[in-house]
Protein backbone atom coordinates (compact mmCIF):
# COMPACT_ATOMS: atom_id res chain seq x y z
CA UNK A 1 0.00 0.00 0.00
CA UNK A 2 1.38 3.42 -0.96
CA UNK A 3 -0.42 6.84 0.72
CA UNK A 4 0.08 9.94 -0.88
CA UNK A 5 0.49 12.88 1.67
CA UNK A 6 -0.47 16.09 0.30
CA UNK A 7 0.73 19.54 2.43
CA UNK A 8 -1.11 22.36 0.57
CA UNK A 9 1.17 25.58 2.03
CA UNK A 10 4.27 25.96 0.75
CA UNK A 11 6.79 24.79 3.29
CA UNK A 12 8.53 22.11 2.94
CA UNK A 13 9.78 21.91 6.71
CA UNK A 14 6.04 21.31 7.47
CA UNK A 15 6.05 18.45 4.61
CA UNK A 16 8.87 17.13 6.13
CA UNK A 17 7.52 16.97 9.64
CA UNK A 18 4.26 15.31 8.94
CA UNK A 19 6.13 12.45 6.55
CA UNK A 20 8.68 11.83 9.57
CA UNK A 21 5.45 11.65 11.82
CA UNK A 22 3.63 9.23 9.34
CA UNK A 23 6.51 6.92 8.85
CA UNK A 24 6.53 6.44 12.87
CA UNK A 25 2.99 5.74 12.78
CA UNK A 26 2.18 3.78 9.39
CA UNK A 27 1.96 0.12 9.13
CA UNK A 28 4.93 -2.17 8.07
CA UNK A 29 5.24 -2.55 4.44
CA UNK A 30 3.32 0.68 3.79
CA UNK A 31 5.00 3.28 1.45
CA UNK A 32 4.66 7.27 1.98
CA UNK A 33 4.89 9.80 -0.67
CA UNK A 34 4.68 13.65 -0.19
CA UNK A 35 3.87 16.69 -1.85
CA UNK A 36 4.13 20.19 -1.27
CA UNK A 37 2.25 23.01 -2.75
CA UNK A 38 3.57 24.95 -5.25
CA UNK A 39 2.01 28.36 -4.47
CA UNK A 40 0.07 30.17 -1.77
CA UNK A 41 0.78 30.80 1.98
CA UNK A 42 3.87 29.23 3.79
CA UNK A 43 1.94 28.23 6.69
CA UNK A 44 -2.70 28.33 6.20
CA UNK A 45 -3.43 30.94 8.76
CA UNK A 46 -6.67 33.24 7.88
CA UNK A 47 -9.41 32.20 5.34
CA UNK A 48 -7.33 33.93 2.55
CA UNK A 49 -4.70 31.54 2.78
CA UNK A 50 -7.27 28.20 3.60
CA UNK A 51 -9.13 29.59 0.34
CA UNK A 52 -5.63 29.40 -1.98
CA UNK A 53 -4.99 26.24 -0.24
CA UNK A 54 -7.54 24.81 -2.04
CA UNK A 55 -6.37 24.92 -4.88
CA UNK A 56 -2.82 24.34 -4.26
CA UNK A 57 -4.05 20.75 -2.85
CA UNK A 58 -5.80 19.88 -6.09
CA UNK A 59 -2.42 21.45 -8.02
CA UNK A 60 -0.79 18.70 -5.65
CA UNK A 61 -2.98 15.74 -6.49
CA UNK A 62 -2.50 16.29 -10.03
CA UNK A 63 1.31 16.49 -10.60
CA UNK A 64 1.67 13.69 -8.61
CA UNK A 65 2.16 10.50 -11.10
CA UNK A 66 3.46 7.72 -9.05
CA UNK A 67 0.91 5.18 -8.04
CA UNK A 68 -1.09 5.84 -4.75
CA UNK A 69 -3.67 3.48 -2.58
CA UNK A 70 -5.17 6.62 -0.53
CA UNK A 71 -4.41 10.10 -0.15
CA UNK A 72 -3.82 12.35 3.32
CA UNK A 73 -5.06 15.72 3.15
CA UNK A 74 -1.83 17.12 5.36
CA UNK A 75 -3.63 20.51 6.75
CA UNK A 76 -5.41 20.62 9.57
CA UNK A 77 -9.28 22.31 8.65
CA UNK A 78 -9.09 20.33 5.33
CA UNK A 79 -9.17 22.85 2.65
CA UNK A 80 -10.20 21.84 -0.83
CA UNK A 81 -11.64 18.44 0.76
CA UNK A 82 -14.30 17.35 -0.86
CA UNK A 83 -13.08 19.17 -4.13
CA UNK A 84 -10.15 16.44 -4.12
CA UNK A 85 -12.69 13.74 -3.17
CA UNK A 86 -14.82 14.57 -6.01
CA UNK A 87 -11.40 14.17 -8.56
CA UNK A 88 -9.62 11.48 -7.11
CA UNK A 89 -10.01 8.21 -8.03
CA UNK A 90 -8.89 6.87 -4.87
CA UNK A 91 -9.94 7.60 -1.49
CA UNK A 92 -8.91 11.04 0.27
CA UNK A 93 -8.77 11.30 3.95
CA UNK A 94 -8.62 15.04 6.23
CA UNK A 95 -6.71 15.52 9.21
CA UNK A 96 -9.38 17.05 10.55
CA UNK A 97 -12.53 15.07 9.20
CA UNK A 98 -10.40 11.75 10.46
CA UNK A 99 -9.50 13.19 13.98
CA UNK A 100 -13.33 14.16 14.67
CA UNK A 101 -14.46 11.26 13.67
CA UNK A 102 -12.07 9.08 16.26
CA UNK A 103 -13.05 11.38 18.61
CA UNK A 104 -16.23 11.18 18.93
CA UNK A 105 -15.79 7.46 19.33
CA UNK A 106 -13.29 7.95 22.25
CA UNK A 107 -15.66 10.67 24.12
CA UNK A 108 -19.19 12.73 24.26
CA UNK A 109 -17.32 16.13 24.01
CA UNK A 110 -14.27 16.74 22.09
CA UNK A 111 -11.75 20.15 22.08
CA UNK A 112 -9.86 21.00 19.07
CA UNK A 113 -6.37 22.74 20.74
CA UNK A 114 -4.08 24.21 17.40
CA UNK A 115 -1.99 26.79 16.90
CA UNK A 116 -2.89 30.37 15.54
CA UNK A 117 -5.95 32.18 17.58
CA UNK A 118 -7.67 32.90 13.22
CA UNK A 119 -8.29 28.97 13.38
CA UNK A 120 -11.28 29.41 16.43
CA UNK A 121 -14.46 30.66 14.07
CA UNK A 122 -12.78 28.45 10.91
CA UNK A 123 -12.79 25.69 12.59
CA UNK A 124 -16.09 26.34 14.62
CA UNK A 125 -17.51 25.97 11.29
CA UNK A 126 -15.86 23.27 10.17
CA UNK A 127 -17.64 21.62 13.06
CA UNK A 128 -20.72 22.62 12.17
CA UNK A 129 -20.32 21.67 8.59
CA UNK A 130 -20.11 18.25 9.99
CA UNK A 131 -22.93 18.00 11.84
CA UNK A 132 -21.08 17.95 14.99
CA UNK A 133 -21.73 21.37 16.99
CA UNK A 134 -22.95 19.70 19.89
CA UNK A 135 -20.37 17.49 20.13
CA UNK A 136 -17.93 20.33 20.67
CA UNK A 137 -16.20 21.46 23.85
CA UNK A 138 -14.66 24.12 22.61
CA UNK A 139 -11.70 25.43 20.07
CA UNK A 140 -8.62 26.65 22.23
CA UNK A 141 -6.13 28.22 20.18
CA UNK A 142 -2.62 29.49 21.48
CA UNK A 143 -1.61 32.25 20.19
CA UNK A 144 1.74 31.02 18.33
CA UNK A 145 0.83 29.74 14.98
CA UNK A 146 1.61 26.28 13.52
CA UNK A 147 4.12 27.18 11.57
CA UNK A 148 5.65 28.83 15.15
CA UNK A 149 5.25 25.66 17.07
CA UNK A 150 6.83 23.26 14.51
CA UNK A 151 9.73 26.01 14.90
CA UNK A 152 10.68 25.31 18.33
CA UNK A 153 8.08 22.31 19.37
CA UNK A 154 10.23 22.11 22.96
CA UNK A 155 9.20 25.62 23.68
CA UNK A 156 5.57 25.71 22.94
CA UNK A 157 4.99 22.13 24.97
CA UNK A 158 4.15 24.34 27.48
CA UNK A 159 1.73 26.46 26.32
CA UNK A 160 -0.02 23.64 24.50
CA UNK A 161 -0.10 22.01 27.93
CA UNK A 162 -1.75 24.53 29.57
CA UNK A 163 -4.47 25.08 26.75
CA UNK A 164 -4.90 21.21 26.64
CA UNK A 165 -5.74 21.30 30.35
CA UNK A 166 -7.83 24.40 29.85
CA UNK A 167 -9.93 22.15 27.56
CA UNK A 168 -10.37 19.44 29.97
CA UNK A 169 -10.90 21.78 33.23
CA UNK A 170 -12.74 25.13 31.97
CA UNK A 171 -14.79 23.14 28.85
CA UNK A 172 -14.99 19.62 30.40
CA UNK A 173 -13.75 17.87 27.31
CA UNK A 174 -13.85 14.17 27.29
CA UNK A 175 -11.00 13.99 24.23
CA UNK A 176 -8.93 16.13 22.93
CA UNK A 177 -7.36 16.79 19.19
CA UNK A 178 -4.37 18.35 18.57
CA UNK A 179 -5.14 19.79 15.37
CA UNK A 180 -2.25 20.88 12.88
CA UNK A 181 0.10 19.76 10.83
CA UNK A 182 2.94 22.04 12.70
CA UNK A 183 1.89 20.38 16.06
CA UNK A 184 2.13 16.77 14.55
CA UNK A 185 4.43 14.52 17.01
CA UNK A 186 3.23 16.50 20.09
CA UNK A 187 0.40 14.35 21.15
CA UNK A 188 2.54 11.82 22.83
CA UNK A 189 3.89 14.28 25.34
CA UNK A 190 1.12 15.84 26.60
CA UNK A 191 -0.75 13.09 26.57
CA UNK A 192 1.38 11.96 29.94
CA UNK A 193 -0.46 16.01 31.40
CA UNK A 194 -3.49 15.15 31.21
CA UNK A 195 -6.31 13.03 31.99
CA UNK A 196 -7.82 12.43 28.71
CA UNK A 197 -7.14 10.78 25.68
CA UNK A 198 -5.15 13.04 22.92
CA UNK A 199 -5.09 12.83 19.21
CA UNK A 200 -2.50 13.22 16.81
CA UNK A 201 -4.57 14.37 13.63
CA UNK A 202 -1.52 13.99 11.10
CA UNK A 203 -0.91 10.24 13.06
CA UNK A 204 -4.67 9.59 13.16
CA UNK A 205 -5.21 10.45 9.45
CA UNK A 206 -2.51 7.97 8.22
CA UNK A 207 -3.71 5.21 10.00
CA UNK A 208 -7.12 6.04 8.64
CA UNK A 209 -5.98 6.25 5.27
CA UNK A 210 -4.61 2.54 5.85
CA UNK A 211 -7.97 1.53 6.72
CA UNK A 212 -10.10 3.36 4.22
CA UNK A 213 -8.13 2.42 1.30
CA UNK A 214 -8.27 -1.50 2.28
CA UNK A 215 -11.87 -1.21 2.26
CA UNK A 216 -12.48 -0.07 -1.10
CA UNK A 217 -11.46 -2.28 -4.37
CA UNK A 218 -8.71 -1.91 -6.17
CA UNK A 219 -10.26 0.30 -9.28
CA UNK A 220 -11.49 3.69 -9.76
CA UNK A 221 -14.32 4.50 -7.72
CA UNK A 222 -15.87 7.26 -9.37
CA UNK A 223 -15.40 6.46 -12.82
CA UNK A 224 -16.43 9.51 -15.30
CA UNK A 225 -19.64 9.23 -16.35
CA UNK A 226 -20.49 8.10 -20.09
CA UNK A 227 -21.23 11.09 -22.50
CA UNK A 228 -19.87 14.28 -20.17
CA UNK A 229 -18.07 16.64 -21.33
CA UNK A 230 -14.97 18.27 -19.99
CA UNK A 231 -15.05 21.29 -17.66
CA UNK A 232 -12.93 24.05 -19.73
CA UNK A 233 -10.58 26.18 -17.68
CA UNK A 234 -8.30 28.94 -18.04
CA UNK A 235 -5.03 30.04 -16.15
CA UNK A 236 -4.83 26.70 -14.31
CA UNK A 237 -1.51 24.47 -14.57
CA UNK A 238 -1.63 22.23 -17.10
CA UNK A 239 -1.41 19.31 -14.77
CA UNK A 240 -4.19 20.77 -13.14
CA UNK A 241 -6.73 21.18 -16.40
CA UNK A 242 -5.56 17.65 -17.47
CA UNK A 243 -7.06 16.05 -14.26
CA UNK A 244 -9.97 18.35 -14.53
CA UNK A 245 -10.55 17.07 -18.31
CA UNK A 246 -10.84 13.03 -17.21
CA UNK A 247 -12.86 13.60 -14.46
Amino acid sequence: MRLLLINPNTSPGITERVLAVAREVASPGVELAAVTGRFGGRYIANRATYAIAAHAALDALSRYRGRYDAVVLACFGDPGLLALKEVCSKPVVGMAEASLAAAILLGRRVALVTGGEAWVPMLEEFVAAQGLSERLAAVVAVKPTGADIARDPARSLAILAEATSDAVQRHRADVVVLGGAGLAGLAAPLSARITVPVIDSVACAVRMAEATASLVPDKARRPRRDGAEPIGTIGLSASLRDLLRRY
